[in-house]
């Protein structure tokens, strides 16, 4: 069995820590590198990545955590940049292979602890590390962080994070650690910001905020903006709302900067270099093929903006898919707004909503089961339109593969 398969084997479909926190206590587990801990419901993954990039050029040696994955766990657990190897990564598995199950350990337990304790093994300088869902109870926060940050708190994940925001806040503010500041937005939701304050307080944790970016402008090579001291700073996307993920790094690397000084020339180059598939990835222009991970109502209102701002005439396409847990009304009455012609499909993931789940939508919109069918059409049948293709990360990346793969045969118009 390989890595992929034997970790899939593991998944647990509960959301408790009892399991793991027994085995850490087992392991007699410590996690001593210097890491930035990043919750939020958008744009975590973003900032962290940011951060790798350009403390990755200073010159640090730098461990980034991530999910989820595109083909393979290692795509997970990366030091400056590179994933960790498949060989790597089978012997940690083999060697706490019968701990992992004696505890019912799960998929992303596993993974997580390997991460932290690869980071170790390799003597990393600084880590980024990306919470999986929540905050408080996720796997990833067995750690006191140099930097905590939460990006943006939405409805997403209810069965599990709760129903309302201030609920969800408070999951996402239990990475909050006594005497260590939290980066946050001064813009949040007042009911989060009522929260995180409240922990922040008891925890006399000092409250950071990110500051208003400036002078932003779409060009050629991607979004130009300014932000404090940093004037024409560049990030190689089309999409405005990359930009605030661009200035959670540099105020957190702000922050940090006593401890972990840096160049304004990694600092540039770290920004503009930075990719991340699936992140409102243009795959053409004129018309358009962009494919996008917005995948709850925040992200595709994020998303929508991005598209309106972008595309000014022609007809849209939208091609969606999303996950059975997420919020699919508000999601669609968004994309809605943009256009009408949205088809909906599937993908091979557990959990990809099915036709029988998309019911209550299959009277408005058309449902086509295989997704490489519903692209090809509309690339074939409406070539002059622009394409959006949406619904979760898992779809983005999977889209994004196959277009690299040449799945698909892009009409000139």
């Amino acid at each position: 069995m390989n890595n992929k398969d034997y970790l899939l084997s593991m998944k647990r479909e509960t959301y408790q820590r009892d399991d793991f926190d027994a085995f850490l206590k087992k392991m007699r587990f410590s996690y001593d590198v210097p890491s930035i801990h990043v919750a939020g419901s958008n744009g975590k993954g973003s900032t962290s990545t940011y951060l790798s990039y350009m403390y990755v050029k200073e010159g640090y040696k730098v461990g980034l955590y991530t999910s989820p994955y595109n083909s393979s766990p290692v795509e997970m657990m990366k030091i400056n940049n590179l994933p960790i190897s498949e060989e790597k990564l089978s012997k940690y598995i083999e060697e706490y292979r019968k701990v992992f199950e004696k505890y019912g350990l799960s998929e992303f337990e596993i993974e997580t602890f390997i991460a932290l304790k690869y980071f170790m093994d390799e003597k990393c300088d600084i880590a980024i590390i990306e919470c999986g869902m929540g905050g408080e109870y996720d796997a990833t926060n067995v750690f006191d962080p140099v930097l905590s940050i939460i990006t943006s708190i939405s409805l997403e994940h209810t069965s599990s994070l709760g129903r309302t925001i201030s609920e969800i806040a408070l999951h996402k503010a239990g990475i909050i650690k006594r005497d260590r500041p939290v980066l946050i937005d001064p813009e949040l939701n007042e009911e989060a910001l009522n929260v995180i304050s409240d922990i922040a307080r008891q925890l006399s944790s000092s409250i950071k905020t990110v500051e208003r970016f400036h002078f932003e402008q779409i060009m050629e090579d991607g979004y130009h903006f300014t932000y404090g001291n940093f004037n024409d700073l560049v990030i190689s996307t089309k999409a405005r709302y990359s930009i605030k993920d661009a200035c959670y790094a540099l105020e957190a690397i702000r922050i940090l900067s006593d401890k972990f000084p840096i160049k304004e020339e990694s600092i540039r180059f770290g920004l503009k270099e930075m990719r991340i598939k699936g992140r409102f990835e243009i795959r053409r222009e004129n018309p358009f093929i962009i494919i996008d991970g917005a995948h709850n109502p925040e992200g595709v209102n994020a998303l929508s903006k991005e598209v309106e701002n972008l595309i000014k005439t022609g007809d849209i396409s939208i091609v969606f898919s999303c996950f059975n847990d997420k919020n699919i009304e508000l999601m669609l009455t968004t994309l809605g707004v943009i256009t009408r012609d949205i088809t909906l499909t599937t993908f091979d993931h557990p959990r990809a909503r099915t036709q029988e789940e998309y019911f209550l939508y299959l009277d408005e919109y058309r449902f086509i089961e295989n997704h490489q069918e519903a692209i090809k059409d509309i690339l074939i049948n409406k070539p002059e339109n622009h394409i959006i293709i949406c619904g979760s990360l898992a779809f983005a990346y999977l889209i994004s593969d196959e277009f690299e793969r040449g799945i698909y045969e892009i009409p000139k118009v």
